[in-house]
Parts: C-alpha cells; sequence; structure tokens
C-alpha cells in the first residue's frame, strides 16, 4: 500500500494510545488486526483505504473465518476496521466507512472458569518463604479480594491504597474509567506484610505498589508467571491465571450476595450483560448439585 496509507495507520494507533487512552493490550491487538488487512489489501492490489468496498470487507472476514478464528475475535477485528475508518471519515481521509453494517458470526459465550473456596485456600494460605513470595500473596490477596483485572493490578501505585475507607483506587479501568472498591481484611494485612517487605528494597522513588527486587514496576508477564510458579507449588491441575481470581471473586460474590448490580459496579463492567456471565456459573453449581441430590435426577449406577 501506499505511504499514506501506512502514515494513516500510525496515526490512528497513536489516537488510540494518547487520546482515547486505550490499554496496550488493545492497542497491539487493534495493531495485528488492521496489519492483517493490509495484507489483505495489498493482496487485492487496493493502495489506498478509502479504495476498499464492502463486499471486500466481507471477503476478507470470509478469509479471516475459514481460518477457524472464533466469533470474539472476529467481531474484535471488525470492530479495529470501523474505528479505524471512523476515524479517517473524521478526518476527511475516505468519503464512507465500508465497514459499517457487517456483522462477525455470533458465537456462543464460553462461561468463565473459576476457582473453589478450597482451592483459594490452598493458595492464600501458603505460607511465604521470601520477600518475593509476600509480594505474591499479597497480589493474589487483592486479585480475589477486590476482584482486580491484571492491568489493573499492576498500574496500581502506593498511593491508590486508601487505608482509612479500606479501599483501592483504579484510576484507568478498562475505557478509561475509574472506580473505588473496597479491600477485604485479609487482603489488608497482606499488604502490610508486603509494604514492611518492600521498604527493604531498592525502590528508591518509584511510586508503583508491587516491584520486582530490583526495585522496578512489575509487569503483566512477570505476574503470569508467578502465579504459575505458585500453581504448581500448590499442586493445581488446572490453569491458573490472573484474571480466573477476578472471576472467583465476582462468582462467589453473586452467590452469596444475589446482587448483580453491585457485582457489575465493583468489577468495572459497563454493560450488564457482562456481569450476567456469572449467573450461568452459579447455575451451573446449582445444577451439579442437583443432580447428585434430587431423587428423580440422579443417574443410574
Amino acid at each position: 500500500m501506499e505511504e499514506e496509507a501506512s502514515r494513516q495507520l500510525a496515526e490512528f494507533l497513536d489516537h488510540l494510545r494518547y487520546e482515547k487512552r486505550a490499554s496496550p493490550h488493545t492497542v497491539d491487538n487493534y495493531a495485528r488486526d488492521l496489519e492483517q488487512f493490509r495484507r489483505f489489501c495489498a493482496a487485492e492490489h487496493i493502495a489506498r483505504w478509502a479504495e476498499a468496498e464492502p463486499y471486500q470487507i466481507r471477503q476478507h472476514m470470509a478469509d479471516r473465518h475459514r481460518l477457524e478464528l472464533s466469533g470474539r475475535t472476529l467481531a474484535r477485528e471488525l470492530s479495529a476496521l470501523r474505528s479505524f475508518y471512523d476515524f479517517l471519515l473524521r478526518r476527511q481521509a475516505v468519503e464512507r466507512n465500508p465497514a459499517k453494517g457487517i456483522r462477525a458470526p455470533k458465537t456462543g459465550r464460553s462461561l468463565p472458569h473459576t476457582l473453589d473456596v478450597d482451592e483459594l485456600a490452598s493458595l492464600l494460605d501458603t505460607p511465604a518463604a521470601n520477600t518475593l513470595e509476600v509480594r505474591d500473596l499479597a497480589m493474589w490477596e487483592l486479585f480475589y479480594s477486590s476482584g482486580l483485572r491484571l492491568s489493573e493490578l499492576v498500574a496500581l501505585d502506593l498511593e491508590d491504597i486508601d487505608w482509612s475507607a479500606q479501599s483501592v483506587r483504579i484510576r484507568h479501568g478498562k475505557g478509561d474509567k475509574a472506580r473505588v472498591v473496597p479491600v477485604g481484611r485479609h487482603a489488608r494485612s497482606a499488604l502490610e506484610r508486603w509494604l514492611e517487605a518492600r521498604a527493604a528494597l531498592p525502590v528508591a522513588a518509584e511510586a508503583a505498589l508491587f516491584v520486582g527486587d530490583k526495585g522496578q514496576r512489575l509487569s503483566p508477564r512477570t505476574v503470569q508467571a508467578r502465579l504459575e510458579r505458585w500453581r504448581k507449588r500448590c499442586g493445581f491441575d488446572k490453569h491458573l491465571h490472573p484474571h480466573m481470581l477476578r472471576h472467583s471473586f465476582a462468582s462467589h460474590l453473586l452467590e452469596s450476595s444475589g446482587d448483580l448490580r453491585a457485582v457489575q459496579e465493583l468489577l468495572g463492567h459497563s454493560d450488564i450483560s457482562t456481569t450476567q456471565i456469572y449467573t450461568h456459573v452459579d447455575f451451573q453449581r446449582l445444577a451439579a448439585v442437583y443432580d447428585q441430590a434430587h431423587p428423580r435426577a440422579k443417574k443410574r449406577p
């Protein structure tokens, strides 16, 4: 494609980063999605973004669908194209948005995987053997106590913990939305132990709440790697990732309270339909109990 097309793509990604304040994860995904479309355009001898027609967008999505990508992935790729063309439209670089009105194939939403209370106790009650494990336990407790996303946890600064209000402030949640969520008693105790241990590290002027042994802010990959290490230590057979602790927070809270709106607010979901997935998780648990306990539901041996 023309050099101008590459410049416009780079400007759009900068727009996402600095004006929309999209998360690095979103920017990376959109960059990959649009790069796929640019390769398609090159193969179709489309030199400028304005030359793409709706039927070619459909052809591109059909090609992607044949690769057996999930409906969620295809929907995100279409969202990237629509956002990009809306950006070009505002800049008067194109006359219309060829991706508008094109729909991705629907797919069933998979239920989130959670840990039960005993599994969480096995993880959270494991004694820490060193400073980094004290930090790790504080992170796992905070994930489960407050339902944080991984990106939210690593972005926390020391000042974001309000000890008097027993809460944590998420300054830049998904969609750059801020929220304040409670921090439970066990999580506060774990954080106090971590801050005491943190004081002995070469943190200098680092504002991050969670740092490595050299005083640097933790990356998401480091947190994931540390949790995998704890998974092996605790003997879990299932895959364990930070979002599973957030899922467990939501599922257990909804199970105990039944307050869907409150859980929505705590999770920072803009749409309650996103939160409703946890009602299905709870129903699955109830259905399993029913199958095991009801005299007319039990399977014959």
